[in-house]
């Protein structure tokens, strides 16, 4: 929904729920003539915990501006601002029209401000509703979220634990006001830094009818079957019967005879006809005529066109899910090796371990016997050639990984003490100057290199994914916020001393009262960013200095012969970018657009960049929730694919994309978060979508003239490591 600019009705009551903290609390069924406040900021200090802060800082505003909160932000972040999360997990809205905000801009630039309204379990667009209003510089107006609603309530039908629900949902841009769980105020790819206020959230007057769930609806269960497709709708190579999984094997087997792979490939998928360059036994980096490369073992220039997350399966959970699925094979005794129970992070079963099952990998029994596990590493090492793909991507299975057919890459991941004053998606960031940091990362990347250190055939090593690096100050202003105890808190304290000596000519500064170095390493407030910026952005950058040159240290120690990979970007800004650059033998990032045509990095940085992950996903095909970038249809897709690795094999930088993921994720959603992304070359039952393998062929059979094709003519050869 778009968003307006309304003019605030002078006569207006107002209810205002009392709290002690800026985030307050659910009005629930209350009923007024005209509007509620569904969130106060008017009583200062810090946001609660129920607040989460995206790439953004917060503080207060100033009394007299008549706003609440004042969010700053910078640019290169995929959406930056705050998550206001719903008490209980939900807040009931039933009766209300919508919600509306009052923003300013303060920034120095026009900006775009976007209100989201979000049911449980929901990613954007399926099950949101949003407004948005564009402001110049100085300029107030409102915002405002009108509810589109769904058919029914989600919550009367018992429907839970996906991104999406399957229909009849009245459209997949509605919502069920019964069961709202966030409201997010968010700026979407912000260009430059920025600063904007907002003031008390509201809700609309009542809604005077609301729809009740129809018979339709409720004949609805069971709608998932035996190979865990969804019911109620048919389309292409959907299957129906065991007998359709062994034709379509014996369909798949003649085609990958057919198309083997492209001829102008050596064995590691490097380009075999093209130039020779120095060949060292390992994967390396180098830059020639004017374009970054990866260099495969035998010398030869080699684009790392991968695909991630290559397993033989994934878990749905079953909990409290009874009435979903029909004709269950988890309770044949042949298939009762595929039921489980597995943790959640996020979503209806987060803190849980709920029963679950593996639909794939039943399908994959189903479909290649008793034998199924071998079978399909075989076949899958097959179809990575045949399709025009040179690299297992990460999250795939060590095993497959190890049958030395197709490069890969290693992943390390570890826990170590946060840095108790962040937040984020996937967690807190650690405290990188905390002795067990480097223990554990030390411990973990050399048990990774027990495997991996000799094999010609591992590209190098991702360590973390999707960190929450925020803004050029968060780590620091994070620090601060820390307890006295915290080990990153210790050394900020020690470079202030370092640069200032003295602790009035800090206060003189910053325009503190510390009495004492000891009162910084007790106090958690934020002092002004403003007059503090230059020594908060100082301890960010030895910040990321810290987490890369030690992540650095660790795999040159175990595994000297591998490549740096990096840390997955999905937020960052020029600070870090410009650290890890120092560090990394290739940046790694994770972009979900349509098109990399426009990626830049810092002007001071030249260095090979690799996508860790991309996709383009549709609901043509029996999923609910087409993913993070969506297109109308499979024929869609296809056109998007091609571009997009097109638009990556032109760029200079870009050394390789790899595609998430193999399989579509369960219809039901995965255990992990609840995702049910169509974001696979294969669905549930092990069926390539044809449309985007032949769209993958056209690619990959061409990758190395696609990319040569614009080289300048000049001749160079440099070297990265």
């Amino acid at each position: 929904m778009t968003g307006q600019v309304l003019a605030r009705p002078a006569n207006t009551s107002r209810v205002v729920v009392s709290g002690v903290c800026m985030l307050m609390g659910l009005i629930g069924t209350a009923r007024v003539n005209a509007e509620s406040v569904l969130f106060a900021f008017t009583h200062g200090g810090k946001p609660s915990d129920a607040v989460e802060l995206r790439s953004v800082d917060v503080t207060t505003a100033k009394p007299d501006s008549g706003m609440a909160l004042h969010v700053d932000g910078e640019d290169d972040t995929a959406w930056a601002g705050i998550v206001l999360k719903a008490p209980h997990g939900r807040w009931n809205l039933a009766e209300h029209d919508g919600l509306m905000l009052d923003v300013r801009n303060v920034g120095a630039d026009e900006l775009t401000i976007v209100c989201r309204v979000a049911n449980a379990d929901a990613d954007p667009p399926l099950h949101c509703n949003e407004g948005q209003v564009t402001l110049a510089p100085g300029t107030q107006g409102t915002l405002a979220v009108p509810f589109k609603r769904s058919a029914f309530s989600l919550a009367s039908i018992h429907m839970f634990g996906m991104h999406g629900f399957p229909p009849p949902d009245s459209g997949e841009d509605t919502i069920d006001p019964g069961t709202v769980s966030s409201v997010s105020i968010l700026v979407l790819k912000p260009k430059s830094k920025f600063s904007f206020e907002i003031g008390d959230v509201r809700l609309s007057s009542l809604k005077v009818s609301v729809e009740r769930p129809s018979d339709a609806v409720h004949s609805l269960f069971p709608f998932i079957d035996t190979f865990g497709q969804y019911i109620h709708t048919d389309w292409p190579n959907k299957t129906h019967a065991i007998e359709d999984l062994t034709a379509q094997r014996t369909t798949e087997l003649d085609e990958l005879t057919t198309w083997r792979g492209a001829k102008s490939w050596d064995k590691y998928g490097g380009w075999k006809t093209g130039p020779l360059l120095l060949g060292t036994g390992f994967f390396r980096t180098a830059k020639f005529h004017g374009k970054w490369w990866l260099v495969d073992p035998d010398g030869r220039l080699f684009f790392s066109n991968g695909i991630d997350c290559i397993w033989p399966g994934e878990t749905t959970p079953l909990d409290g899910r009874a009435t979903w699925f029909q004709d269950f094979p988890g309770s044949q005794p042949d298939y009762k090796e595929f039921l489980s129970s597995s943790d959640s992070q996020w979503g209806h079963y987060l803190d849980t371990k709920p029963a679950c099952y593996d639909f794939a990998g039943a399908n994959l029994k189903r479909k290649y016997g008793a034998g199924w596990s071998g079978d399909f590493a075989a076949i899958t090492q097959q179809r990575l050639r045949s399709w025009g793909l040179n690299t297992i991507g990460n999250w795939s299975d060590p095993a497959i990984c190890a049958l030395q057919r197709t490069p890969y890459v290693a992943a390390v991941h570890f826990a170590s003490k946060p840095l108790e004053g962040t937040k984020g998606y996937w967690g807190r960031f650690r405290d990188v100057f905390d002795p067990d940091f480097g223990r554990q990362l030390r411990a973990s990347v050399a048990d990774q290199a027990s495997a991996t250190a000799n094999d010609p055939w591992c590209l190098g090593y991702f360590i973390d994914n999707e960190i929450g690096w925020g803004t050029e100050i968060s780590l620091a202003l994070a620090t601060l916020d820390s307890p006295p105890y915290q080990a990153a808190k210790q050394v900020l304290v020690a470079d202030l001393m370092a640069k200032y000596h003295a602790i009035e000519k800090l206060n003189g500064t910053w325009g503190t009262a510390y009495k004492s170095w000891g009162d910084i390493i007790e106090s958690r407030e934020t002092p002004d960013k403003t007059r503090a910026h230059d020594d908060l952005l100082a301890f960010y950058k030895h910040t990321a200095r810290q987490y890369f040159k030690l992540c650095r240290q660790a795999v040159r120690a175990t595994a000297p012969n591998h490549l740096y990979l990096g840390c997955r970007f999905a937020g960052s800004n020029p600070a870090v970018v410009e650290t890890a650059a120092r560090f990394c033998d290739v940046l790694s990032y994770n972009i979900y657009r349509r098109s990399v045509a426009d990626f830049t990095l810092p002007a001071n940085v030249d260095v090979p960049v690799l996508i860790g992950e991309f996709h383009f996903g549709a609901t043509d095909r029996g999923q609910f929730y087409p993913g993070l970038v969506r297109v109308k249809d499979q024929a869609e897709r296809a056109v998007a694919y091609k571009g997009f690795v097109t638009d990556a094999l032109r760029h200079p930088n870009i050394v390789g994309c790899h595609w998430f993921s193999y399989r579509d994720e369960p219809t039901t959603g995965r255990t992990l978060d609840g995702e049910n992304y169509q974001n696979g070359f294969v669905d549930v039952a092990d069926t390539p979508y044809t449309e985007t393998i032949q769209a993958a062929r056209e690619i990959g059979y061409h990758l190395y003239e696609i990319r040569s094709a614009t080289e300048p003519s000049q001749t160079q050869v440099a070297s990265r490591r």
